[in-house]
């Protein structure tokens, strides 16, 4: 179940310097999540921002 019945395929996935991998929002677009992956990147932290489809395999 989606909330509101809204549908949000894109992820924004926050991966740590160890490796831990945490979602941080779901977007409509891929441009938006782009936009605020972007965004969080640019504030220093030493962290990596990924957008990706959900359920998307990674590794």
């Amino acid at each position: 179940m989606t909330d509101g019945g809204a549908v949000l395929p894109w992820l924004v996935i926050r991966q740590d310097e160890g490796g831990n991998r945490y979602r941080v929002g779901r977007y409509a677009t891929r441009a938006e999540a782009e936009k605020v992956a972007d965004r969080l990147d640019t504030r220093g932290h030493q962290r990596l921002y990924v957008v990706e489809r959900a359920g998307q395999a990674t590794g």
